[in-house]
C-alpha cells in the first residue's frame, strides 16, 4: 500500500510526512508515548457500523484525547436505530487495513468520511499510515482536500 499511498497523497497538493514505527507501538497510546507525539494531535481514523439491511458504515477521525460519539451524533446522522464501533475483521475486510493502521487515504470511494470540527482545529495532525508500520503527519486541510466532511461535535470530550 505503500506506493498506492503516497500516490494518494501527492494527488492532494498538501505537505505530508510519512513517519515510520514499530509495529508493535501502532496502537495511539503506545506511539504517542514511544514517538514523543501529543494525543490531541494524534487522530484515529474510527469505522462505524449502523444497524440496518444491509449494514451501513462509515469512516469517522477524531482526536485521541476525545472520544466518537457513536450513541448520539454518529447514529443519528447515518439514520439508524443502532450504531456501534466495526469490529477489525469487519474493518479489515472493509478497508483492507488492520486497526491501527487505518488511513483516511485508502478508504473506498463509497465509504463517507467525517471529520470531528476539533481536529481542523489543530496546527498538524497524526493519522494512520495504511498499515502498522508508518503513520502520516500534515495539517488537517488534507482532509479537506480528501473530501472529508467537518461535523462540529462529531466527538466529546474524553472523561
Amino acid at each position: 500500500m505503500s506506493d498506492a499511498l503516497t500516490t494518494r497523497l501527492d494527488s492532494l497538493g498538501v505537505a505530508y510526512e510519512i513517519i515510520p514505527c514499530d509495529p508493535a507501538l501502532a496502537d495511539t497510546a503506545q506511539f504517542c508515548d514511544a514517538y514523543g507525539y501529543s494525543l490531541n494531535e494524534s487522530a484515529n481514523t474510527i469505522v462505524v457500523a449502523g444497524k440496518s439491511d444491509p449494514t451501513i458504515y462509515v469512516a469517522c477521525v477524531v482526536l485521541a484525547s476525545t472520544r466518537l460519539d457513536v450513541n448520539q451524533v454518529v447514529k443519528k446522522r447515518m439514520g439508524v436505530r443502532k450504531a456501534s464501533f466495526a469490529s477489525g475483521s469487519d474493518t479489515e475486510e472493509l478497508t483492507g487495513m488492520a486497526i491501527g493502521g487505518v488511513t483516511p487515504f485508502g478508504l473506498p470511494e463509497d465509504l463517507p468520511l467525517w471529520v470531528d470540527g476539533r481536529v481542523m482545529l489543530c496546527d498538524r495532525i497524526i493519522l494512520g499510515g495504511g498499515s502498522r508500520d508508518r503513520k502520516v503527519l500534515a495539517p488537517p486541510t488534507i482532509l479537506r482536500a480528501l473530501g472529508a466532511e467537518v461535523v462540529e461535535g462529531l466527538a466529546k470530550e474524553a472523561l
